[in-house]
């Protein structure tokens, strides 16, 4: 069952030193175009295109439909009027019922390095323990170097091999956070 205060409330972040306020809301019917558009430009960037990789996944085009599944939630970045960004979890396929995913967490280059990824990550996490997740797994590959730092600076921790099923086997790299410990 979805819980209304995990996909209702929308989160304002404004930045001092420069003009960067973003909004970090559920996404919505309207959301799905321009969120599959930017999975579509930001993935290839690190050359992730063919089989085995997010990109081809179903879903990109009916985001704000597949996120409406229990236990999960996905929520789009806002700034200035525009989706420039996106992130979510859902359970774990083919994982135990204490395991999420984060899933499809992409920004255009515009939004990078405005904080959006800190506080994208805290929602995602905050909803995965409010789902009652005691464990929130990752993919992704070697070359997302500054999205690697963002997972470990938020407590990730590098595991041997992937978990679940999760038909990505183009990623290399895999994280898992303890989402009771933090």
């Amino acid at each position: 069952m979805r819980s209304d205060a995990m996909h209702d409330s929308s989160l304002s972040v404004t930045c001092a030193s420069v003009i960067c306020a973003f909004v970090i809301r559920p996404i919505e019917a309207r959301d799905d175009a321009a969120i599959a558009a930017i999975i579509r430009k930001v993935m290839p960037e690190f050359g992730a295109t063919g089989c085995g990789f997010a990109i081809n996944d179903p879903e990109v085009d009916w985001m704000h439909r597949a996120y409406a599944a229990p236990r999960s939630a996905y929520f789009v970045v806002e700034r200035e009027g525009r989706i420039e960004g996106g992130g979510g979890i859902a359970p774990l396929e083919g994982g135990d019922a204490g395991t999420c995913e984060l899933r499809k967490m992409y920004f255009l280059p515009a939004l990078r390095g405005l904080g959006a990824g800190n506080a994208l990550m805290a929602r995602c996490l905050d909803t995965a323990r409010g789902f009652g997740f005691q464990r929130c797994y990752l993919e992704t590959l070697t070359g997302m170097d500054r999205a690697m730092r963002l997972y470990e600076r938020n407590g990730f921790h590098r595991i041997p091999a992937a978990m679940g099923s999760t038909g990505h086997g183009g990623c290399n790299t895999f994280y898992l956070l303890d989402l009771t410990r933090s």
